[in-house]
């Protein structure tokens, strides 16, 4: 299963994120190619505890959802709302120039991958170990670089 631990997906998420350009079409969904940049960077930032998120935890997500996200081999859903503090619309960090805001996301990709530390709880499925917050990461990058064709 494709994980942010190894290297060989680290390059293929990386190689995947060179080809979307600020003019990609989303497949699905309300982000621009660019919001979907400051979201993945936001979601980093959460993960690396250096920006709030609310939570929406309850025991079936924590359980049985964060499994099947994690571990049941298929394309997660579309639509799914994700929290303010995320959202580009609402709370999360606004796009300023492509270039610099997909080097920040690279830069953050690079810091998260490299992390020795716990990392902050997740809004949805609470604490995750280092294997399955690095699951979820590649997972989540995945979704939304397929959301624009990457």
């Amino acid at each position: 299963m494709k994980t942010l631990q190894n290297d060989r997906d680290q390059k293929e998420v990386l190689d995947r994120l060179s080809n979307v350009r600020p003019d990609s079409q989303r497949r699905w969904g309300r982000m621009s190619a660019h919001q979907m940049i400051c979201h993945l960077s936001d979601s980093f930032r959460v993960a690396l505890g250096e920006k709030h998120v609310s939570s929406s935890s309850m025991l079936f997500k924590r359980t049985i959802y964060k499994w099947t996200a994690l571990w049941v081999p298929f394309r997660w859903p579309h639509g799914v709302k994700t929290r303010p503090e995320v959202d580009q619309q609402q709370g999360g960090t606004r796009p300023v120039e492509f270039s610099s805001d997909v080097e920040n996301l690279r830069i953050l990709f690079e810091r998260f991958c490299g992390w020795k530390h716990d990392f902050a709880a997740h809004a949805m499925f609470g604490q995750l170990s280092r294997t399955e917050r690095m699951r979820h990461a590649y997972l989540h990058m995945d979704h939304h670089l397929s959301q624009f064709g990457g």
